[in-house]
């Protein structure tokens, strides 16, 4: 009942927020970010502690402000991801504006494949629609499964109606179908921050240990492929920004876990300098650091 009750909730935004004037759609997810954040529920004490970890120096007053502006940004995000598939190429193309996108066109024009390594920041759908509209380049990516089924379904169809190849989160078969991609001077879009498998790399993040997917840096060894973090943020305008970071680098020397390892703490360090200049557009509402998983065991 319960994932019948969740499907049905997302069905109904994708239905009837989309039809919403934009400044009522957005109107609609203050308040509801508003009224979830007074709540104090599991999730925003959640996020608020991350954020301690991202602001340690903050009062408790700093950190109920930007919990509550991050609750708005995470509401914007899922009004705009209701809204995405009405949306036109002219408006998916105008509604992103990054800076330093000459690493991302250069790496395309040079044909040996891109790995576009992202946080949970802003929107990745929209920055994603962007790059199928205003660069007009399709690029494939990894979805986590989800329940129910039909609701993991929704979400494919919606991220393919915006141009993306979506590969499911599963076995093996996903890690060899990105290498082909990228082999063949593709794209490929990554959410890396938060290890799924509970085989990743550890990392230092923010002063504290996690783990972060080995995934985006093992392609770009095998492949030869350009590894890029991209950082997004909100501001006051209806425009998304972000910026593409430097080219991560495959070391000369070591193994592969070595350089793995290195280049995946490269990683985190870019997601840190993006996240640490705009906490409130983090969207990690989950346990990520090691310290916190251990809590919960039994």
């Amino acid at each position: 009942m319960k994932d019948r009750l969740t499907d049905a909730l997302y069905g109904l935004g994708w239905a009837t927020v989309k039809k919403l004037p934009e400044p009522v759609a957005n109107g609609l997810g203050r308040r509801i970010a508003d009224q979830v954040w007074k709540r104090r529920g599991k999730s925003v004490l959640r996020l608020e502690s991350n954020l301690a970890r991202v602001v340690p120096d903050a009062t408790p007053q700093r950190l109920a402000a930007l919990s509550q502006a991050g609750m708005r940004s995470y509401m914007r995000y899922w009004m705009e991801s209701f809204r995405l598939p009405s949306w036109s190429k002219d408006r998916m193309a105008s509604g992103f504006e990054p800076e330093d996108v000459h690493h991302l066109v250069d790496g395309l024009a040079s044909g040996r494949g891109v790995v576009l390594a992202l946080p949970h920041m802003g929107n990745y759908d929209l920055a994603g629609a962007w790059v199928t509209t205003k660069l007009d380049t399709p690029f494939t990516t990894v979805a986590e499964r989800l329940k129910p089924e039909t609701l993991y379904d929704r979400f494919v169809a919606y991220r393919e109606s915006l141009g993306m190849e979506v590969l499911p989160h599963v076995g093996g078969s996903a890690f060899g179908t990105l290498a082909r991609r990228l082999r063949a001077g593709g794209l490929v879009c990554l959410v890396a921050d938060r290890d799924l498998s509970a085989s990743g790399v550890e990392v230092k993040f923010f002063g504290e240990t996690t783990r972060m997917p080995a995934g985006p840096a093992m392609l770009a060894q095998q492949t030869g492929a350009l590894l890029l973090p991209v950082t997004l943020w909100y501001d006051d305008s209806p425009i998304m920004k972000g910026r593409v970071h430097p080219p991560i680098e495959v070391p000369e020397t070591g193994d592969r876990a070595s350089k793995t390892s290195s280049m995946t703490q490269a990683l985190a360090d870019a997601f840190a300098t993006g996240i640490a200049d705009h906490p409130e557009d983090w969207h990690m509402l989950q346990r990520l650091w090691l310290a916190d998983l251990e809590e919960r065991r039994p």
